[in-house]
C-alpha cells in the first residue's frame, strides 16, 4: 500500500514538473509555473521520507542526516538567492548546475559500492547506467566550476598545447575503460580513474572556450546534467526523478542548439572553435574612417522626445550598471510623450539565455515590448532612434559586411538599419566576443560615455524638461 502512494505522488510530481516548465514559457505564468514545479518536489521528497523503507537492507532512512542535510542546504541556497545580483545570476546557474552534476556523480559512487556485492549474469545494465552517470555528472561539475569561475573573472581563457588532440585522447581513454569494464566486469580502481579522468576532461573541456560562447556551454552542460539524473532515476526506478532529468537533459539540448542557430554556428564549431579569446580582431580595423561621434544629454533628450519610434537593446553593460529601473522609467516618460518604444532582445545577449528578459522583467517591463531578434530587425529600417545600452556584439555589422572576422554569419540586431544610433559605453573597449565594433564609426551613430545608469538617470532627467 505504502509503494503504491509512494508511485502515485512520484507521478504527481512528475506531473507538476512538465506543467511547470510549460509555464515558464511565459512571464505571465513563469513564477506559479516554478512554485507549482517546487512543490512538486517537496511531494517527492517528503513521499519518499515518510513511505520509502529500504528493504533489501532491512533497515530504515536515516532521518537525523537527511534532515540535516535538508535544512543545510536550504540555507545555503535561501542565502545565495537573495543576495546574487541580477549580473551574477550566470554564475549562480553555473555553479548550482555544478552541483547537481557532482549529485548525479556521487549517486553512481555510492551505488557503484553497493554494487560490488551483487551477482550479475549477462548484460550488466545497471553498471553502464553508473558508469555514464559517472562521467556525465563528472563533466558536467568540473565543467561548470570552470564556467563559473570565468564568468566570475577568476578564470582567463586558455588554451593549452594540443588541447584538442588531448581532449580526444581522453575521450578515448573514458570510452575505453566504460568498454573494458562492461566486458571484463566492474572493477573498484578503474571505475575511480573513471572519475579522476571525467573531471579533468570537463576542465579542459570548457577552459579554452571563449567568453563568447559562455551562454551555449553553460546550456550544454546543463543538458549533461539533466542526462546525470535521468541516469540516476533509472538506477532508483524513481518515476520523477527520471521525468526531471530528462526534462532538464531535453530542454537543455534544445536550447543549446537554438543558441548555435543564432550565432550561425554548429556545437562543433563552438566547442573547438575558441571563439570570443581575447585575441579576436576585424580583419576591417584601420581600414575605414575612425571618426568617432560624441552627443550630449540634452541632445539626446531632444532627439528622443521628438522621435516617433524608439528601440532599446540592452546588453549586459545595463546588467552591470544595475540601470534597468531607470531604463523604465525614461520608456514610460517616452510613452507619455506619445513615443512608441520597444527593446530588442537578441537570443545571445547577456551572459546566459534570457538574462536580458529576465533583468527587464525585474523592472517591471510588459513582456510584449520585449520583441525578439527575428521580430525586430524588419522595423529597424523605419526607427527613429535606436538606443544601445551595454551591447555590442550582437549589433556589430562585421558579423555581415566583414567576411573575415570571427563572428561573421552570426545573426545580429541590424540597428545600422534605423535612421539615428546612440550607443551609451564607458569607453571604446570591445565586447565580449574581443571584437572592434565598426559600427561605432558609422555617421549615423552617436556615442554618450558614462556609466549607464548615471546617464539614463541624466537622460530621464532632461526628457522630462523637453
Amino acid at each position: 500500500m505504502s509503494l503504491n502512494i509512494l508511485e502515485i505522488s512520484y507521478l504527481i510530481a512528475s506531473l507538476t514538473f512538465i506543467l511547470g516548465l510549460k509555464m515558464l514559457s511565459h512571464p505571465d505564468s513563469a513564477r506559479k509555473g516554478n512554485l507549482l514545479a517546487a512543490a512538486g518536489m517537496g511531494i517527492a521528497v517528503l513521499a519518499t521520507l515518510v513511505l520509502y523503507q529500504d528493504f533489501d537492507a532491512g533497515k530504515g532512512l536515516n532521518y537525523g542526516l537527511i534532515f540535516l542535510g535538508l535544512v543545510i542546504g536550504t540555507i545555503i541556497g535561501t542565502i545565495m538567492a537573495k543576495k546574487v545580483q541580477m549580473t551574477a545570476m550566470p554564475q549562480m546557474v553555473s555553479f548550482f548546475n555544478g552541483m547537481g552534476g557532482a549529485c548525479a556523480a556521487l549517486i553512481a559512487i555510492i551505488e557503484f559500492q553497493h554494487h560490488q556485492h551483487a551477482e550479475i549474469t549477462g548484460f550488466d545494465g545497471e553498471l553502464l547506467v553508473m558508469l555514464l552517470g559517472l562521467l556525465i555528472g563528472s563533466v558536467s561539475f568540473s565543467g561548470s566550476m570552470i564556467a563559473y569561475g570565468k564568468l566570475e573573472g577568476k578564470i582567463k581563457d586558455k588554451v593549452l598545447p594540443m588541447n584538442q588532440a588531448v581532449n580526444m585522447l581522453l575521450l578515448l581513454t573514458v570510452t575505453g575503460l566504460i568498454a573494458y569494464q562492461m566486458f571484463a566486469g566492474s572493477d573498484p580502481v578503474l571505475f575511480y580513474v573513471l572519475l579522476g579522468v571525467a573531471l579533468i576532461y570537463g576542465i579542459l573541456f570548457v577552459m579554452p572556450i571563449g567568453g563568447a560562447d559562455m551562454p551555449v556551454v553553460i546550456s550544454l552542460l546543463n543538458s549533461f546534467t539533466g542526462i546525470a539524473a535521468a541516469f540516476g532515476g533509472f538506477l532508483y526506478d524513481n518515476k520523477a526523478m527520471l521525468t526531471g532529468g530528462i526534462l532538464v537533459g531535453s530542454a537543455g539540448t534544445i536550447l543549446t542548439i537554438l543558441m548555435c542557430k543564432a550565432m550561425n554556428r554548429s556545437l562543433t564549431n563552438v566547442l573547438l572553435g575558441a571563439f570570443g579569446g581575447s585575441t579576436a580582431t576585424s580583419s576591417k580595423s584601420g581600414d575605414s574612417d575612425q571618426t568617432v561621434r560624441e552627443i550630449s544629454i540634452s541632445d539626446t533628450a531632444v532627439l528622443l522626445s521628438y522621435s516617433q519610434s524608439v528601440v532599446i537593446v540592452p546588453g549586459y553593460g545595463l546588467a552591470v550598471a544595475q540601470a534597468q529601473h531607470i531604463c523604465h522609467e525614461l520608456e514610460k516618460l517616452l510613452e507619455e510623450k506619445g513615443v512608441e518604444v520597444n527593446y530588442a532582445i537578441h537570443p545571445v545577449a547577456g551572459r546566459m539565455p534570457g538574462h536580458m528578459n529576465v533583468l527587464l522583467a525585474e523592472a517591471d517591463v510588459p513582456y510584449e515590448r520585449m520583441q525578439e531578434m527575428e521580430e525586430i530587425n524588419p522595423k529597424l529600417a523605419n526607427t527613429d532612434v535606436v538606443v544601445v545600452i551595454g551591447a555590442n556584439d550582437v549589433v556589430n555589422p562585421a558579423a555581415k559586411n566583414d567576411p573575415a572576422s570571427p563572428i561573421y554569419g552570426m545573426p545580429i540586431l541590424e540597428v545600422d538599419q534605423a535612421k539615428n544610433v546612440i550607443i551609451m559605453k564607458r569607453g571604446m573597449s570591445s565586447g565580449y566576443a574581443g571584437i572592434e565594433n565598426e559600427l561605432f564609426f558609422y555617421p549615423k551613430t552617436r556615442m554618450l560615455f558614462g556609466d549607464a545608469k548615471d546617464s539614463l538617470q541624466k537622460l530621464a532627467s532632461e526628457v522630462k524638461d523637453v
